[in-house]
């Protein structure tokens, strides 16, 4: 069986989204648990950078608009939150736009809207 790609930093990020989850509910808008996950993650030691733009190029060409990953935990680890109902498939492919413009390998798509319990995805490029 082959090694999963960042095992324990992903089992840890989830379980400050469930933290978050079992204080705040379902009932907020997404920039609520953004700064939630902020603390949370900070008081988890885990290493991460809010609101990490992402470069876009175009034909080998710097494009002027980025990309904003929610964040980017342990260097490597593409964080996307959401605040509806059920993850749909155009926010897994924001997801693999991130990858592909980042280079990173793996990303976690987690839902905080979605009741009654939080949703969440391993995304792998």
């Amino acid at each position: 069986m082959k090694d999963v790609v960042y095992a324990e930093e992903c089992y840890k990020i989830v379980g400050a989204c469930f933290e978050v989850y079992r204080d705040k509910g379902c009932g907020f808008l997404e920039a609520v648990f953004q700064e939630c996950l902020e603390l949370e993650l900070a008081l988890q030691g885990i290493p991460f950078e809010g609101q990490k733009p992402l470069p876009l190029s175009y034909k080998g060409r710097s494009l002027k608009q980025t990309y904003k990953a929610d964040f980017v935990c342990y260097g490597g680890i593409i964080l996307e939150i959401k605040a509806v109902s059920a993850l749909v498939d155009e926010h897994r492919a924001q997801v693999l736009n991130y990858l592909a413009a980042s280079g990173h390998r793996l990303a976690l798509l987690v839902n905080f809207g979605h009741h009654p319990k939080l949703e969440w995805e391993r995304i792998v490029r």
